[in-house]
């Protein structure tokens, strides 16, 4: 392109988003439409891409395509294995894109649509893709070693065990909710299930077909993915409607429990050619589709918002989660603004099969703004949806009861209306038995996304636009899982291999099937909890994921930060600074009341004094679980101080020249790859 053309196209771009964001700041009371949001956060998204990631990329990290990669010179065709871009990009974006950014913006709709549109805007292009492409550079230049592990060598070794104990926990807790999120979305939906379950005999013969029938051949893996894919959503009407077959595949949330847990830990010890990356790809294709449909789809239906711009709700009396603007907003939206999970893939599975360093731009930064998008569209639906069906689906029977009356009751108590009869209408047009108290976001997002999509391309037909959305959900999120549990699995043979050896080989397949297991079962227990929580478990869970992942972003970008002062990069260290700085603010004050408030719909332990004389006979259990919560979150808190503590040391010693800077990167040994840049 021209340069001159070049520059009007740009300029062009910027001033459309200027003038989007301006819409949506000056109008105040009256209804505008979900449009604006998307142009606003799309322009943002192209500019900081263009621009921002290109100065990290050769400016800060220097990216270098003569650099052999771990996945070319540790090539074992399990773990480790050159991948193409594109394959490359479409796992890490299917593995970080789990119920995060799904979930939390739906969730965080409570304070209005305007708090949660900034951060996840202008958190993703300051913070998150730049966490993810710098753990991803980092990972890459150490043969894919963990984050932890990079702890260990960059900090000290006190912080950066810690770190790794630390880091392993909140991966735990980080799984149980997402699999806490599939499950609320797939118990009792026949249509669901079995959609989802086809995705699995459908990714391994992806995975066969490009690695033994026809290798390389990625386009017609792809073709042949997409269209059993298309013929899995429509046979899964087949079979809800089917007497027997919709019986068999009518699960409760307990079922769901094991089947999510027995799947977790296939994927995790399957080579990762054969399941995890041609799932991933195929989810990527489902994702970054529907996303893009979508977005077309407000730009020519301009459904209004009809969620205010902000709620009462920010004094922290909101039913869905109890909290104030700050701290809670900013934990509430963890994945889609800023994700330490992502810190964990982005120096477990992905680098493994990156296959040159440039890559790292497109599948670090890129993928993250693409993440974002997905947390933006999930705020449009939720904010476009009648705000009493919005809290009927999200807030649990504990406040709203159990009829569609005492739910009506309670949200005119809040200022807004529903009918008695709304919820029962909407749970038949949308094909499911009830639509009532369906927390933890993913079904009230799907009803969002049937009502856009069905206006545009169908003006009815909203059973199977809600049953597709719940597909695109549980794609979103189980993706996430297997990948997450191979992770997982990976930083528990770190760890074990410090009690012996041989469980810290990656590849022996003892350790495998020994560390996968303890992984899945772990994190097993805490959705089981989740499960049959009379709150609805996302009361409760969803909090202490958005303080632990939050604060695992602190680590991450502790470690970058310590990276970059010792390559003497000391001027470009305030592009990890400056968001350290915000989300150590705001999550360990967020952790602080969780654990310490005295109100019982806010902090673990006063929730648990409350419950001390009840009748409850789930009583003791939550009790049980507040307590292990409020721990859980001290535990963490004391962990992320240390490694700020003691990289804060090591930034000093290094800019003070009383330390000689060290960085613990792999040698450099040239490529012999053919085509790097394919």
């Amino acid at each position: 392109m021209p340069r001159v053309l070049s520059v009007v196209v740009w300029v062009a771009i910027a001033a459309l988003g200027a003038a989007a964001f301006g819409v949506i700041a000056l109008s105040r009371g009256e209804t505008i439409s979900a449009a604006w949001l998307v142009v606003a956060g799309v322009c943002t998204y192209l500019v900081a891409y263009r621009f921002y990631s290109r100065y990290l990329a050769y400016s800060v990290f220097g990216l270098d395509d003569r650099r052999a990669t771990p996945a070319e010179r540790l090539n074992n065709r399990r773990d480790f294995v050159p991948t193409n871009k594109w394959v490359a990009a479409g796992h890490h974006f299917s593995a970080i894109s789990g119920a995060g950014p799904l979930v939390g913006p739906t969730l965080a709709a409570q304070f209005g649509f305007l708090p949660g549109t900034i951060w996840l805007i202008a958190g993703v292009v300051l913070g998150g893709a730049v966490q993810d492409m710098i753990v991803l550079w980092a990972s890459v230049r150490r043969d894919g070693k963990s984050l932890g592990q990079m702890a260990k060598e960059e900090v000290n070794p006190v912080a950066g065990v810690s770190a790794m104990v630390a880091v392993f926990a909140i991966m735990i807790i980080l799984l149980a909710v997402l699999a806490l999120v599939v499950v609320n979305a797939l118990r009792d939906s026949p249509w669901g299930l079995f959609t989802i379950a086809a995705t699995i005999p459908i990714a391994l013969l992806m995975g066969v077909w490009m690695n033994n029938i026809r290798p390389g051949k990625v386009a017609e893996a792809t073709g042949i993915g997409i269209v059993l894919l298309l013929a899995a959503l429509l046979g899964g009407q087949w079979v809800a409607a089917h007497p027997a077959w919709g019986a068999a595949f009518t699960w409760s949330g307990t079922e769901l429990t094991w089947a999510v847990i027995v799947y977790g830990f296939v994927a995790s010890v399957l080579p990762v050619w054969l399941l995890l990356a041609p799932r991933d790809y195929l989810s990527a294709f489902l994702k970054i589709g529907t996303i893009l449909v979508l977005g077309v789809a407000i730009i020519l239906l301009m459904p209004p918002l009809q969620m205010p711009a902000v709620t009462q709700f920010i004094d922290g009396t909101g039913p869905v989660f109890a909290g104030k603007l700050f701290p809670f907003a900013f934990i509430t939206i963890a994945c889609g603004a800023v994700s330490g999970f992502h810190a964990l893939i982005a120096s477990g599975t992905t680098p493994k099969i990156v296959s040159c360093e440039s890559d790292v731009r497109l599948i670090g930064y890129g993928a993250m703004l693409s993440e974002s998008l997905v947390g933006l569209m999930a705020m449009t639906a939720a904010a476009t949806l009648d705000p009493g069906v919005y809290f009927a689906m999200n807030v649990g029977p504990a406040i709203l009861g159990r009829t569609a009356e005492t739910a009506s009751q309670a949200i005119a108590q809040w200022g807004f209306v529903l009918r008695p009869d709304q919820m029962g209408e909407l749970a038949r047009q949308m094909g499911e038995a009830t639509l009532m108290s369906r927390t933890g976001g993913a079904p009230s997002l799907a009803v969002g996304m049937a009502g856009i999509l069905g206006g545009v391309f169908t003006g009815g037909g909203l059973a199977l636009w809600y049953h597709f959305a719940i597909l695109f959900e549980a794609v979103f999120i189980l993706t996430t899982i297997d990948a997450g549990t191979r992770v997982g699995r990976f930083m528990l043979q770190e760890l074990l291999g410090y009690v012996y050896a041989p469980l810290g080989r990656y590849s022996w397949y003892p350790s495998i099937i020994i560390s996968s297991a303890l992984v899945v079962l772990a994190w097993g227990y805490f959705l089981y909890q989740g499960v049959v929580d009379p709150l609805g478990g996302i009361n409760s869970l969803w909090p202490l994921f958005g303080i632990a992942n939050q604060l695992l972003a602190a680590v991450a970008l502790c470690v970058a930060t310590t990276i970059l002062i010792k390559m003497d990069k000391l001027r470009h260290a305030w592009v990890t600074l400056l968001p350290l700085a915000w989300l150590a603010a705001a999550t360990l004050t967020a952790g602080y009341q969780k654990v310490f408030s005295p109100l019982p719909a806010l902090g673990f332990l006063a929730h648990a004094r409350s419950l001390a004389n009840s009748s409850n006979p789930n009583a003791p259990r939550m009790i049980f679980n507040d307590r292990l919560d409020a721990a859980l979150a001290l535990f963490f808190m004391a962990v992320v101080l240390v490694v700020i503590v003691a990289s804060a040391r090591e930034w000093w010693m290094v800019a003070t020249k009383r330390k000689a800077p060290r960085v613990n990167e792999a040698p450099y040994v040239q490529t012999r790859l053919d085509t790097v840049t394919a």
